[in-house]
């Protein structure tokens, strides 16, 4: 059977890989499915063009020939399509073969489940201390003051921590929220990082760390959210402060550059520094090199992911760089106003 020009059309206008299959052999096929299966898969057996056997059952049996299913294996083992088939009116020997690309949206699911999980976890962990030191202060049983006072700090403290991921995740969700509105503020970068450096003061000081500026008198402004920039430069420096600062005077370079119409804000470590393998998962919501030092140390595994979101959403770019036993380089770039 010929196919008209008319149909041959319509069926190239379908931008997901389409089949117009006819007694088991590929009769037309439009330029994603050519793609994704073959150039050559035209005039061919189809069992040649898709080698699945649920959806080769669906497509060959006579009794059939019509429903969908949704299945991996085409493309590649981590792709997963839903494969739809129906019968062309009044032509009993054709059928129209339809896959739908449901990769992202499977990701997508797995990011949310692995979110609810982590995020679970993430508040179970202190709240069980809290009942747990708070069912011990409402027994009957005397406690010396020293235990009491010991268990009231454990439990402000997870509280603390608790409190500290909820305004993060909230804060995400609003970053995320915002992501397609681009910033509209003319900011001065200087100005913000030396905020940052007086607001962390204290912790600074705690951790005996010597933070060398480095900015231009003649930097661009940056089009950007002046608070999403504080937060950025806040958590790249907090996370320096815990874990590039391992002896007293520790030094932390904070360096500030204008290039080719962007300009960059580098911070540079000189701690233990982190394993290759670990750098392309740092950005991830709630993902810890080491999870225990992490906690002992008050992070809540959401610094990296809140800056990548703020980076994107200014157009910018993140890059971390680190090696065991040569510190850590945290750079951001961002467009020029």
């Amino acid at each position: 059977m010929s196919l008209s020009p008319l149909a041959a059309a319509l069926i190239d206008a379908n931008d997901q890989p389409t089949l117009l299959i006819e007694r088991g052999r590929v009769l037309a096929a439009n330029a994603s499915a050519k793609a994704l299966l073959g150039a050559s898969i035209e005039g061919r057996d189809v069992r040649l063009a898709i080698r699945h056997p649920e959806a080769l059952e669906m497509i060959l049996d006579p009794k059939r020939r019509e429903g969908d299913l949704e299945l991996t294996g085409i493309g590649g083992p981590d792709q997963s399509w839903r494969v739809t088939v129906q019968p062309v009116r009044d032509h009993r020997t054709l059928s129209l073969v339809r896959l739908s690309n449901q990769s992202d949206l499977r990701a997508a699911e797995k990011m949310r489940v692995d979110f609810v999980a982590n995020a679970s976890h993430e508040l179970r962990t202190p709240l069980a201390t809290i009942s747990g030191y708070a069912e011990t202060l409402a027994d009957d049983q005397p406690l010396d003051d020293t235990t009491r006072r010991r268990f009231g700090e454990t439990i402000h403290g997870e509280a603390a921590r608790m409190l500290r991921l909820i305004e993060q995740l909230m804060g995400l969700s609003r970053i995320e929220a915002d992501r397609f509105r681009p910033p509209a503020e003319s900011v001065d970068l200087a100005s913000v990082v030396r905020m940052v450096i007086e607001e962390c003061g204290e912790f600074v000081r705690r951790r005996r760390a010597d933070i060398r500026l480095v900015a231009p008198d003649d930097l661009p402004r940056v089009r950007g959210d002046t608070a999403q920039l504080q937060q950025v430069v806040s958590n790249l420096l907090t996370n320096a402060l815990r874990y590039g600062c391992t002896a007293d005077g520790c030094p932390i370079d904070i360096t500030l550059a204008a290039h080719g119409g962007e300009v960059s804000i580098t911070i540079r470590d000189r701690g233990e520094g982190i394993a290759a393998e670990h750098l392309p998962r740092l950005t991830e919501r709630f993902y810890r090199v080491d999870p225990a030092r992490t906690r002992d140390q008050g992070g809540t595994g959401l610094g990296l992911a809140i800056v990548k979101h703020i980076v994107e959403r200014h157009r910018g770019r993140l890059d971390i760089r680190s090696a065991p036993g040569r510190g850590t380089e945290a750079v951001v770039t961002l467009p020029a106003a």
